[in-house]
C-alpha cells in the first residue's frame, strides 16, 4: 500500500494539463485530490472546505498570482505542503522555506517522495 493511500491533497497549479497529470499520478498513489485549482481565491476555499493533509503548490498560477498567500495559509494551520518549481530556492519569498521543494520536472517517483518528506516533516515537528 502506498504511504499516499487516502490522504487529501489539495493541488495548486495553473497549467491545465499539468494538473490533469497531477490528479492521475496521485490517483494512482492513492491520494484523493483535492482540486485541482489555479486562483489563490480557490486554493484559499478548498483549504477551508476540505481539509487537505498535505498540498502540492505550482508557484505562479493564474491571473499573474502566485501561491504565496496559500503557503502562508498552509503554515497557519500546520499542513505540510509541496513547492514545484522550477525557480531558484533563493529567488521564492521565505514562507516557502517551510515547505519541501521539488524541481520541475519531475518524476511520479520523485512527486511522492517529496510528499511523503512533508508528511514526514510535520511529524516530527508536531
Amino acid at each position: 500500500m502506498s504511504a499516499l493511500q487516502d490522504l487529501r491533497v489539495l493541488v495548486v497549479e495553473n497549467d491545465e494539463m499539468s494538473a490533469a497529470l497531477l490528479q492521475m499520478q496521485l490517483a494512482q498513489a492513492g491520494a484523493v485530490v483535492v482540486g485541482p485549482t489555479a486562483s489563490v481565491a480557490d486554493a484559499l476555499r478548498l483549504l477551508g472546505d476540505s481539509e487537505p493533509q498535505v498540498a502540492l503548490l505550482d508557484y505562479r498560477l493564474a491571473n499573474n498570482e502566485t501561491s504565496e498567500p496559500v503557503a502562508a495559509a498552509l503554515s497557519a494551520r500546520g499542513i505540510p505542503f509541496v513547492l514545484a518549481t522550477g525557480m531558484a530556492p533563493d529567488h521564492l519569498p521565505a514562507v516557502f522555506r517551510a515547505g519541501v521543494m521539488l524541481t520541475k520536472p519531475y518524476l511520479t517517483a520523485e512527486l511522492n517522495a517529496a510528499l511523503e518528506r512533508a508528511l514526514q516533516a510535520a511529524s516530527v515537528a508536531s
